[in-house]
């Protein structure tokens, strides 16, 4: 079984940073693709970025200029620092793994709440 385990999130102003970290453990078959997902009250769950074993990264419009996503192989860890953090990024991040045959895993969410 894989476990992940999300870290840093928390309360911030608007216009202020947090750095999350997801590190993944376990019967890990060979990561393709780590990424950060979130989820606001009422609405559904999307796709904030990805990054895949080769460095390639994927993110939301919504957060282009703003959050950037890394990752340590070695550790089995992915990174996503967000900047210039507004209210409307509040929500649950959860942290996501894809492996070489398409298996998903999720961790259990941490809280961002970004006040004004």
């Amino acid at each position: 079984q894989v476990q992940l385990v999300e870290s840093g999130g928390g309360l911030v102003q608007a216009g202020g940073s947090l750095r999350l970290s997801c590190a993944a453990s376990g019967s890990i078959f060979r990561i393709r693709t780590m990424g950060w997902y979130r989820q606001a009250p009422g609405k559904q769950r999307e796709l904030v970025a990805s990054i895949s074993s080769g460095g390639s990264t994927n993110s939301a419009d919504s957060v282009k200029d703003r959050f950037t996503i890394s990752r340590d192989n070695g550790k089995n860890t992915v990174y996503l620092q967000m900047n210039s953090l507004q209210t409307e990024d509040t929500a649950v991040y959860y942290c996501n793994l894809v492996d070489a045959i398409y298996q998903n895993f999720w961790g259990r969410g941490t809280q961002v709440t970004v006040s004004s």
